[in-house]
């Protein structure tokens, strides 16, 4: 996404965004009334996000669930109670099990994902750790995990549900470490698969496995964002 809207002085509804994205060239993500582009991708985020569907896609062939990754838009409500806008984003990957459920006839808009993937950009990396991250969990009760992937190093920050309103927060770091999904029984790789560029400077990292602990916070009745405590 990019920092700046696409006009700064409009606020649209959400279904006046589907109409212009829908009949767009390039993608542009909605945020509360606010059309912004999408940046293009570095080669290291293109070549993780391309092992990531490569090494999930193997592990999910024959299972209900699917992989989808960067075309598929998912719709979540607003960040705070009050507002009555919300967020149209495309994920970097997605995984959704058994029927997808879409938004209208178009199908390009999913209301079920599994698990949301994102490959962290600097332009992006706040608001996919910050605001993002909480409107996934309040809004997205198919969601079981929420990872972010690091570019630069081997790194993923994990939020997988427990209970209907509480998340396990975990971080993994190392070359040689590897994160498990059980609710679609895959595997992966820290690193996102073979190494992506600019993580061969990352071989000295010791393997780290922290627990963060239990995040049980409904969003929309606290301020402030419980994301941003362990997302760093």
């Amino acid at each position: 996404m990019s920092t700046h809207p696409v006009l700064q002085s409009v606020r649209f509804t959400m279904s006046e965004y589907l109409t212009f994205e829908r009949a767009a060239e390039e993608r542009h993500e909605y945020l509360d009334g606010m059309i912004y582009a999408m940046a293009g991708e570095s080669l290291a985020h293109g070549t993780i996000c391309t092992n990531l569907t490569m090494t999930l896609a193997t592990q999910l062939r024959g299972t209900p669930c699917r992989v989808f990754s960067k075309d598929i838009k998912v719709q979540v409500g607003p960040y705070r109670a009050s507002s009555r806008q919300g967020l149209y984003a495309y994920p970097d990957l997605l995984v959704i099990c058994g029927e997808p459920q879409v938004h209208d006839a178009v199908q390009d808009v999913i209301l079920n994902p599994r698990v949301i993937i994102e490959v962290l950009s600097p332009s992006t990396s706040t608001f996919d750790r910050n605001d993002k991250c909480d409107r996934y969990r309040q809004w997205l009760p198919s969601l079981t995990d929420y990872l972010l992937v690091w570019q630069d190093r081997p790194k993923i920050n994990h939020c997988h549900r427990t209970a209907p309103q509480c998340w396990a927060l975990r971080t993994i770091e190392g070359l040689n470490e590897v994160l498990r999904l059980p609710e679609v029984g895959c595997t992966m790789p820290v690193t996102g698969g073979p190494l992506a560029p600019g993580l061969q400077q990352a071989g000295g990292l010791m393997p780290d496995k922290r627990d963060i602990g239990q995040l049980c916070v409904d969003t929309a009745r606290h301020g402030g964002s419980p994301c941003a405590r362990w997302m760093g």
